[in-house]
C-alpha cells in the first residue's frame, strides 16, 4: 500500500488546536466531564465502572454497548454493529473491506480528507462536488455519470463537514435506488446526525434504508464526547462486518474497556445530552448570525442545516489563507481556510472558512474575532 499523503486538517490542527486562545474551527459539541457524565449514570452503573476490569475487550465491542447502540436504529440488531477506535479507523477498514486493487469509489467533494485518500491508496476514485449555488446539493446526475464497470461504492456525508448541508429526504431515498440498481455500497459518514438546530431535518440512517448501506458514527461529535474515542459501522450485512471485525485484528484489536462502559452511559442519556448540545447549536447560530450581518463586506454567510460547523465565504481584501493566518497570529482566534479541504479529485472553493458552534466559548471567541477586524478596519 503506498504511503497516504499528510493529513492537512490533522496537519494544521497539530500546529494550532492547542495553542489558539480561542478554537473556533472546532467539529465537536462541548465536551463533558468524568465527573459529569457519571452523575448522569445510576448507582449500578457508577459502581460496575469502579469495579472495571481493565483487560482486553470483544474486538466487535461489548455486548450490551453494542446493544445500546442499535437501539439508535430502527431496523439494526446489536449483531449488526461494528465498533472502532473512532470514526477514522471505520473509515479505514470499511474502505478496505469494500474495495481491491483497481476498484473505484465515487466521492463527494468537499471532504473530510480519509474520504478520498484512502480510497486513493487501493484504487481510484471520482469526486462530484456539492454545489454552493444549489445550497451545497448533491447532483445525483453527475454520480450516475460517474460509474463505471469497476465502481464499487459511493461515499457521502450528511450532514456535511464542512457545509453543514443536510440532504434532501428524496434526493437520498433517489441516491439509494441508483446504488441499488448498479449493485453498489452506500457508505455514509453520519458522524453529525442528531445534531443541529431543526430536528425534524434530520435524514434517517442508510444503514435503516438499504441492504448494502453502512452507517459510520461516533461518541465525538453530536455527543461531544471525542476523548472516549468509541466509533461504529452499523450495516445489515453480516459477513461484511466479519470481514472488517478482522481487518480491526491488525488496527486496534479491540476499545478501551473504560471508554466502552462511558460510552454506553452517554447512550442511555443520549435524549438529555443531545437536548443540552442542541440547545447550545441554537443559541450560538443566533450568534453567529449577529457577527456576519456585522460584515456584510467581509462574509457571505449562510446557515448550516445540522451539525455544529458551517462554511463561509470570505470576500475581503486578500487570501482566506492570509486572512486566516492573520486572525490566530494576531488574535489568537482558528479557523480553517478551505485550502485544508482541497480535494485530488477537482475543484472546491478557496475562498471560504469552516467555523464551529457547538462549544460553549464561541460568544467569547466572537469578541476577539471582531476586535481584530475592527482594528484592521481603521
Amino acid at each position: 500500500m503506498p504511503l497516504l499523503p499528510d493529513f492537512e486538517l490533522e496537519t494544521y490542527f497539530s500546529r494550532w488546536e492547542f495553542k489558539a486562545r480561542y478554537h473556533l474551527t472546532a467539529s465537536d459539541a462541548q465536551s463533558l466531564t468524568l465527573r459529569e457524565l457519571l452523575a448522569m449514570a445510576d448507582p449500578a452503573e457508577v459502581e460496575a465502572f469502579d469495579r472495571l476490569w481493565l483487560g482486553y475487550t470483544e474486538t466487535f465491542g461489548a455486548p450490551d454497548l453494542r446493544a445500546a447502540i442499535a437501539g439508535t436504529y430502527e431496523a439494526r440488531a446489536p449483531q449488526d454493529i461494528l465498533c472502532f477506535a473512532g470514526a477514522e479507523e471505520g473509515i479505514y477498514i470499511a474502505n478496505h473491506a469494500l474495495m481491491d486493487p483497481g476498484d473505484h469509489a465515487i466521492v463527494v467533494t468537499p471532504n473530510y480528507q480519509a474520504a478520498e485518500t484512502v480510497p486513493l491508496s487501493i484504487g481510484t476514485a471520482t469526486g462530484v462536488p456539492l454545489d454552493p449555488d444549489r445550497d451545497w446539493s448533491l447532483d445525483l446526475g453527475r454520480v450516475e455519470a460517474a460509474i463505471q464497470p469497476n465502481t464499487r461504492l459511493v461515499s457521502i456525508n450528511f450532514p456535511h463537514n464542512p457545509t453543514g448541508k443536510i440532504l434532501e429526504r428524496d434526493v437520498l431515498e433517489e441516491l439509494v435506488a441508483l446504488c441499488r440498481r448498479h449493485g453498489l455500497w452506500l457508505f455514509s459518514d453520519e458522524v453529525y446526525r442528531l445534531l443541529g438546530p431543526d430536528p425534524a431535518r434530520h435524514l434517517p440512517p442508510v444503514a435503516d434504508l438499504y441492504e448494502r448501506g453502512l452507517s459510520l458514527n461516533v461518541m465525538s461529535k453530536a455527543y461531544g464526547l471525542s476523548g472516549l474515542r468509541i466509533g461504529w459501522i452499523a450495516c445489515a450485512d453480516r459477513a461484511l462486518l466479519t470481514r472488517m471485525e478482522r481487518m480491526k485484528h491488525y488496527l486496534s484489536i479491540c476499545n478501551s474497556a473504560p471508554s466502552e462502559r462511558l460510552a454506553l452511559i452517554a447512550l442511555k442519556a443520549r435524549e438529555r445530552i443531545l437536548a443540552r448540545n442542541n440547545a447550545r447549536v441554537r443559541e450560538n447560530l443566533v450568534l453567529l448570525d449577529r457577527f456576519f450581518a456585522e460584515f456584510p463586506e467581509l462574509f457571505e454567510w449562510r446557515r448550516p442545516d445540522g451539525g455544529c460547523v458551517g462554511y463561509p465565504r470570505y470576500i475581503g481584501p486578500g487570501t482566506v489563507d492570509d486572512f486566516a493566518t492573520d486572525l490566530v497570529e494576531q488574535a489568537g482566534v482558528l479557523l480553517l481556510p478551505s485550502r485544508i479541504y482541497r480535494s485530488a479529485l477537482g475543484p472546491t472553493p478557496t475562498d471560504r472558512f469552516r467555523i464551529g458552534f457547538g462549544r460553549a466559548n464561541l460568544a467569547e471567541g466572537l469578541a476577539a474575532f471582531r476586535g481584530h477586524l475592527r482594528r484592521n478596519q481603521r
